[in-house]
């Protein structure tokens, strides 16, 4: 894949992807998912239009289903059934987008590779602008997708959880950069899940998503860097990403991998566990 010198290895643009549609090997997901303020449905939009041949990748179905969390990482068999029933191994190339651009693909960008599918990519983009720049788009019925077989071996190191997530917290052994917009990061907004308290934990910086991406496309790398840097984060140290539940978190994950961050980790139970307890310490106002 030859990747111009200063856009991320992870990403491949609207025209690598139409010049590959319905190659062997090739496999399209949409992980489209949105939060309930958006009044948008990611599988009703795909059941009315998607990118030719991909597949739907539910984030609110392949989960923990014995977890009280909306997107707990899902047991090593069960994401192997769930990406096998979607037709897709972990020798496939992938490519997975969603409709805005670098919103929720990235998490399944990063599910994907840490359950081993190491060819995995994020649309640059979305298919907001795909279709708006009239690309192919399959409309109908979707196609169910042929049962393939995907042998799931999940990186642990590359998840957080919850008992990690205090030590880090008390020993400031890592930095903590939380992906939700300001207002929720300072407590000034309410948390969009009822009863959850709002702000954000001990020594955390603010790096909202959306800083991230420009036109639903991410940042090319030089201005990424500056980006994560003038949000407080020292790229020669680890850091481990959160938001809300899970998702927008792996934008930040992109974001450090793609200029060659590799010390980070995804803090799994993200805020819907940490301001959902009464026992955690939660700080408001600038970190």
């Amino acid at each position: 894949m030859n990747t111009p010198p200063d856009q991320s290895p992870f990403v491949v643009s609207f025209d690598w992807l139409k010049s590959r549609i319905g190659e062997t090997g090739i496999k399209i997901v949409d992980a489209s998912w949105y939060l309930p303020a958006q009044k948008r449905d990611g599988a009703t939009e795909f059941a009315a239009s998607r990118i030719p041949g991909a597949v739907f990748f539910n984030q609110d179905k392949i989960v923990a289903p014995d977890s009280d969390l909306p997107h707990t990482i899902a047991a090593e068999a069960d994401f192997a059934r769930a990406a096998g029933e979607l037709g897709l191994s972990e020798t496939d190339t992938i490519v997975v987008y969603d409709g805005p651009g670098m919103f929720t693909a990235p998490r399944v960008w990063w599910l994907l590779r840490t359950f081993g599918a190491g060819n995995t990519y994020v649309l640059d983009g979305g298919f907001d602008a795909w279709k708006a720049q009239g690309l192919p788009v399959e409309t109908g019925t979707p196609a169910t997708p042929s049962p393939a077989r995907f042998n799931a071996m999940l990186n642990r190191q590359a998840v957080t959880g919850f008992d990690q997530m205090v030590s880090i917290v008390e020993s400031r052994s890592s930095q903590i950069a939380d992906a939700r917009g300001p207002g929720r990061f300072t407590g000034v907004e309410p948390e969009p899940r009822e009863g959850m308290r709002s702000g954000h934990m001990p020594g955390a910086r603010n790096v909202p998503f959306s800083v991230l991406s420009e036109a639903g496309k991410l940042k090319p790398l030089k201005k990424l860097r500056l980006t994560l840097e003038a949000a407080g984060l020292d790229l020669d140290k680890p850091v481990v990403t959160t938001c809300g539940s899970g998702v927008t978190a792996a934008v930040i994950t992109l974001a450090l991998q793609s200029v060659g961050h590799r010390d980070n980790t995804l803090y799994d139970g993200s805020w819907s566990e940490w301001g959902g307890r009464d026992d955690t310490p939660v700080v408001t106002g600038e970190a």
